[in-house]
């Protein structure tokens, strides 16, 4: 059976391989997402490509007459494109980096690469294909740190230059775009490099301000770093825990690789929305920062604000509401387990009032709460993550065995209201919930011990809170 390409290149002697397929195949980086470039209209061309491999064409919106044909099973995509310009030498003079700039004949050898894009590929070089790139799409400051940090590449002196200066324009461009490029930085291998050469290109000021901020915002004594670095020391623990979490897991480490390698929202998986967590976990500091009388710094609040800066900023770039209300969630309810620390040993309601006010991220936000421990290094560190390490694995036990079969009431809430003569109504609810809470610390094993302990509970209630 041939691939979609040798497919394209029965139906067409103008069609050319571009951009980061060629440069991905020069790489050895795999890829099934294709982007080739045809002299005349696309439409036709595409059409005729989806009927021969049985997949779907449509047009690209915003996408100049391209059109898009998918595998039914999504395991390869092209992109059909009308060149820009007369001839593939002008198309490719109107593309973003050299490295791009590069087009294969379909079905033939040899390239095309009137900008020495072969050079820069080989010196692992990001250069602009000429000093009207960035103005022509503004985008490609920030994608100029994507490519960086996913190739391994490092950004050309007057490339860098030139996206610094024209950064500002990001303000402009569709938030849509805009998140797509953020993801990719985020969940890249080398993230933290992306995400520190988006700072210095001036990028990081326009898309996502909220980060910015955190630069020398000093901690207290139990902290080494101000909360920029320390985000990013949050960030880069976050990731070996996805790389190796038997090494402060233990047992626990194969459920939670395979809860991380779940799909959640926007094509990102748990583990990858964790980094997210990561990264917006501390944003409220700067405006919660204050010092007391003596002397010491706090940020009271800084959870619950920073869960509504995060919403609010990915609210901006057009995330969906899962991943809003994930991001948010794992922001509001970090510090949760480092309070629980100076409780231990838990008694089995403190585990239950843990597990129910983190649901539905009480395994993901215990993880966070590992990284956040790791990364604080100032006084009494070694201590303080020691035990928090101990708590934490014992509560990712209880967290991975809640989401496998969640707790509920021992008896139902019409059995309930029929039995301690209640009408139906928010009490039920309230009576249910304290009676689920009791079944999982075990002072309930039965329905009918469930019904004596709600007669007790009402009984000693004033009549109008019934």
């Amino acid at each position: 059976m041939i691939g979609p390409l040798e497919e394209l290149s029965r139906l067409t002697d103008d069609g050319w391989l571009v951009g980061g397929a060629v440069r991905d195949k020069l790489l050895g980086r795999p890829t099934e997402d294709f982007d080739v470039a045809v002299a005349g209209d696309a439409q036709p061309l595409a059409r005729r490509l989806a009927r021969a491999t049985n997949a779907y064409a449509f047009e690209l919106s915003e996408g100049f007459g391209a059109w898009r044909v998918t595998a039914r099973d999504h395991t390869w995509q092209i992109d059909v494109l009308p060149l820009l310009g007369e001839t593939i030498e002008a198309d490719l003079r109107q593309r973003d980096f050299t490295v791009n700039a590069i087009a294969q004949p379909l079905g033939g050898d040899g390239f095309v690469d009137p900008l020495g894009g072969l050079e820069d590929i080989r010196l692992r070089r990001l250069r602009m294909v000429s000093p009207q790139a960035f103005a022509a799409d503004p985008l490609r400051s920030l994608r100029l740190a994507r490519l960086a940090c996913e190739l391994d590449f490092e950004a050309e002196s007057g490339t860098a230059s030139a996206a610094r200066t024209h950064a500002p324009a990001l303000a402009g461009v569709a938030a849509e775009r805009i998140f797509a490029e953020i993801k990719r930085i985020v969940i890249a291998e080398r993230a933290l490099d992306g995400l520190a050469l988006m700072d210095t290109l001036g990028v990081t000021d326009v898309v996502l301000p909220e980060l910015m901020r955190l630069h020398g915002v000093e901690q207290s004594r139990y902290h080494h770093l101000d909360v920029h670095h320390h985000t990013r020391a949050v960030l880069a623990e976050t990731i070996e825990l996805e790389r190796d979490p038997e090494q402060w897991l233990g047992k626990h480490a194969r459920a939670v690789a395979l809860l991380l390698d779940e799909p959640l929202a926007n094509a990102l998986t748990r583990g990858q929305a964790l980094r997210f967590g990561a990264l917006f976990h501390d944003v409220a500091k700067p405006q919660t920062r204050s010092v007391t009388s003596e002397g010491r710094v706090t940020f009271m609040g800084h959870d619950a604000a920073g869960a509504e800066i995060a919403a609010a900023a990915l609210t901006r770039l057009k995330a969906s509401e899962r991943l809003r209300e994930h991001v948010a969630a794992l922001t509001r309810h970090h510090l949760r387990l480092g309070f629980l620390v100076h409780e231990m040993p838990l008694s089995r309601r403190a585990v239950y009032r843990y597990l129910h006010a983190c649901e539905p991220v009480e395994v993901d936000v215990t993880l966070l709460s590992v990284a956040d421990r790791l990364a604080t290094r100032g006084r009494g560190s070694d201590v303080a993550i020691a035990r928090h390490l101990e708590l934490a694995r014992e509560l990712l036990g209880e967290a991975l065995a809640w989401r496998a079969d969640r707790p509920r009431p021992p008896v139902r809430g019409d059995e309930l209201a029929r039995a301690v003569g209640l009408a139906p109504g928010p009490q039920i609810g309230r009576v249910l919930a304290e009676l689920e809470e009791a079944s999982f610390a075990g002072e309930i094993a039965s329905p009918d011990e469930a019904i004596e302990w709600a007669r007790e509970l009402l009984a000693g209630q004033p009549a109008q809170e019934r």
